[in-house]
């Protein structure tokens, strides 16, 4: 960000996004609740759930999804008119293949 690189800026953003969201708990995982009122949660915090810890595989397998789905969508961008964007998610890939240390396509 300090470096104002527009394209990791984006990359990154995106990627950290798709982390976050999966380690988010399913809906029907979390502890259950009771029914009634008194057996209701009380207080700040009381009905947060646990978030999965990912391990470093999976944090490397998000992002090299990441990776592809910037890549396929580059592919379908085959019209002169949209170059500009293909080269943008190109990029954006590129950037995200720094973290893995894997080699460009």
């Amino acid at each position: 960000m300090r470096a104002r690189d527009k394209v990791a800026v984006r990359a990154l953003r995106a990627t950290l996004a798709a982390l976050d969201n999966a380690q988010a708990v399913p809906v029907g995982a979390a502890e259950p609740r009771g029914l009634s009122i008194e057996e209701s949660p009380v207080g700040a915090g009381a009905t947060e759930a646990v978030r999965r810890e990912l391990s470093e595989g999976d944090m490397a397998d998000i992002v090299r999804a990441e990776i592809a789905e910037r890549l396929a969508a580059a592919g379908e961008l085959t019209s002169p008119a949209h170059a500009d964007r293909a080269a943008l998610l190109h990029q954006e890939a590129a950037v995200l293949r720094r973290f893995l240390d894997e080699p460009a396509e």
